[in-house]
């Protein structure tokens, strides 16, 4: 065997056994930068305070594996370490990995289930399948254990107890070191491609090791860490907006202190439901309609058609077989759930429509392809027709049919930065107006939308999106952070915009914990321990102390003027419509955590235009809020 790095030896009794996965061994070593083979050794370079990494990746998927799946079965694919232990006694094994973007595809790999040099053929008795790892493990805290299954997701680096991650049968597995042979051999193989290893490491069983105890190689505990309970009550607790999240098993410890609407995040996608047809799995869809109806608020079916996640076996059936199986899928979610309080009926019309190809770019697959998650059903429901959109008019036809006490919303995502889009959004709500089929526009919210587009744009495009007079719903919103301080700026600059904009009635987070799609971005809110994240400590506080103006008061804010915005230096003028003039009006500058920053009162005066007081304000966004005897009015107000 050639070797790649030395081994371990740790000579503390009862210390941890920290192992480099790079430093395996193999009958074809891992080359660095490889790109074929079985192993592969890459770094990546130290940013800011995070130090670098040099970590081994598979290359040989599961389809070249000569046993089938159930051990590595060549040589090549097996890695073997030597590891020396501190003293004899039982060890877990954790491994610190990061699964690829191919989610549930790049996801598993064996290890041996006791140490020694294994046969890596076509036997499985000697070896682990670990599969199934991209929804588990740990990435932060110190106040939780590494133990069970944890809810971390792709493209992050996060640890997994191996010795409790129990799948495919495979009873729980620890490793004895007997007394007189400290030094041990331990084999891993490579099963799918596409799964990174930075370290394993050997801890005492029945000890609880942290994240930051695994990190640094440090001994665990012998109590448990005690996590982080919230009090609750839901954050939009009183006020005239919901605040939801979506919900999976993995968002689901503490929602209800969080949030109080619910949306199934994959548990209501036509394809997660009926994947053989006729066959229904509302396990998830249940789950989240539940919970709606234990914390009382509205629940929000998430969706009908969708050009993606749709059932495969769509695709092989006539026009009229694929509308007798759109009209049993609403049937059959009607007949299920008598209470959705809304419906996503279509989702995404202008980026994925139900066309059966890949429509938009930056994929793998070229636009035009035949997409494997896509219904290729639009046809069957009238295709563009006479109006362009005749199967979105289909489709929320069938819904009113269907569900005709449920608010049906169109929703898709760039419609707020991007204005062409939010101009062909707005033809589709005027069709569906006309017909009486549409009682809300869903706007997705996205980090990938919002991060690169000033508040200014992204006011612009609701204005486009508000101007026929239906409600808009921000359905699916996140912001990025990689620290806590650059994802608590990004809420500070655009949640504001979105839960003050008088047309908006809700707002629903895509996820709030580890194992939220974008974990990789930093966009959740909650660790893995439960701490919460800056931003959702501002937003907290912001949603309470933030006063929601009503209809009334938010047509006569429109008639209120601040100029210039942004202000440049430390005074502004007012502009006021006649009904407001001849009063006394309280003016308080609200920063962006509700903090009253600056207060002035303005005397009842015949003028129309005041000059305001800003003084010597940090720069940012603010809330100027008049108090009058005929109600509260309020305008934002940027300060350069």
């Amino acid at each position: 065997m050639t070797a790649l790095g030395s081994h371990f030896t740790l000579s503390a009794q009862n210390l941890p056994v920290v192992v480099e996965a790079e430093a395996g061994t193999s009958t074809t070593p891992p080359a660095t930068g490889a790109t074929t083979g079985d192993w592969a050794v890459r770094t990546i370079a130290a940013n800011g305070t995070t130090p670098a990494i040099t970590y081994a990746t598979s290359l040989s998927d599961v389809a070249s594996v000569p046993s089938g799946g159930s051990a590595p079965g060549t040589a090549a694919r097996v890695l073997t370490f030597t590891v020396t232990f501190p003293g004899p006694g039982t060890y877990d094994l954790y491994a610190r990995m990061r699964v690829g973007s191919g989610g549930a595809n790049d996801d598993s790999y064996f290890y041996a289930k006791t140490f020694g040099s294994k046969d890596f053929s076509v036997t499985s008795a000697d070896w682990v399948t670990a599969n199934g790892l991209n929804n588990v493990g740990y990435i932060a805290g110190n106040s939780l254990a590494v133990d069970g299954a944890g809810g971390a997701g792709t493209g992050v680096w996060k640890w997994v107890d191996m010795s409790k991650f129990t799948v495919n049968g495979s009873a729980a597995t620890t490793f004895t070191v007997p007394a007189g042979a400290l030094t041990q051999t331990f084999q891993i193989g490579a099963r799918e491609d596409g799964l990174d290893f930075d370290k394993f490491v050997f801890g005492t069983t029945g000890l609880y090791f942290t994240v930051a105890n695994l990190d640094a190689g440090q001994q665990g505990s012998t109590t448990p860490p005690v996590a982080f309970v919230p009090n609750g009550p839901p954050l939009a607790t009183g006020k005239s907006k919901y605040l939801g999240s979506a919900y999976s098993l993995q968002q689901s410890l503490y929602f209800q202190k969080y949030w109080n609407s619910v949306t199934p995040e994959n548990g209501g996608k036509w394809g997660s439901v009926e994947g053989t047809r006729g066959s229904y799995n509302w396990t998830e869809l249940d789950s989240a309609y539940n919970r709606s109806r234990k914390i009382g608020g509205p629940f929000r079916m998430h969706t009908l058609i969708w050009g993606s996640q749709q059932p495969t076996w769509l695709k092989g059936l006539s026009d009229a077989d694929q509308l007798a199986a759109i009209t049993a899928w609403f049937s059959a979610v009607a007949t299920r759930y008598p209470n959705i309080d809304f419906i996503d009926v279509v989702n995404e019309p202008i980026h994925t429509p139900p066309t059966g190809l890949v429509t938009t770019g930056g994929g793998s697959i070229p636009v035009g392809s035949p997409d494997p998650s896509g219904g290729g059903y639009i046809n069957a429901l009238g295709g563009a027709g006479t109006t362009g959109y005749d199967w979105i008019i289909k489709s929320f036809t069938m819904a009113r049919q269907y569900f005709p006490n449920a608010k049906l919303v169109l929703n898709e995502y760039s419609v707020e930065n991007e204005r062409v889009n939010a101009e062909k959004m707005v033809t589709m709500i005027n069709l569906l107006k006309a017909r009486n089929l549409i009682d809300g526009v869903g706007i997705q919210g996205h980090a990938f939308s919002t991060a690169s587009t000033s508040v200014t744009t992204l006011k612009s495009n609701l204005d486009i999106l508000a101007a026929p007079g239906v409600p808009l719903y921000i359905t699916e919103y996140d912001s990025d952070g990689l620290t806590d301080a650059a994802q608590l700026a990004e809420y500070q600059r655009v949640f504001p915009l979105f839960w003050e904009y008088p047309a908006i009635k809700g707002v629903t987070m895509w996820g709030h914990r580890i194992g939220h799609w974008r974990t990789a971005q930093g966009a959740y809110l909650v660790n893995a321990d439960n701490t919460e994240r800056s931003a959702l400590v501002w937003l907290r506080e912001y949603v309470k102390n933030t006063v929601l103006g009503t209809k009334a008061a938010s047509a006569a804010s429109a008639s209120i003027f601040l100029y210039p915005n942004p202000a440049e230096s430390g005074r502004v003028s007012l502009s006021l419509p006649a009904n407001l003039t001849r009063q006394a009006i309280d003016v308080s500058l609200v920063n962006t955590l509700g903090q009253s920053v600056r207060h002035q009162t303005l005397p009842a005066s015949a003028e129309t235009v005041r000059s305001l007081e800003l003084g010597s304000v940090a720069a940012g966004v603010y809330t100027v809020r008049l108090q009058t005897a005929t109600g509260t009015y309020s305008q934002r107000l940027t300060v350069n």
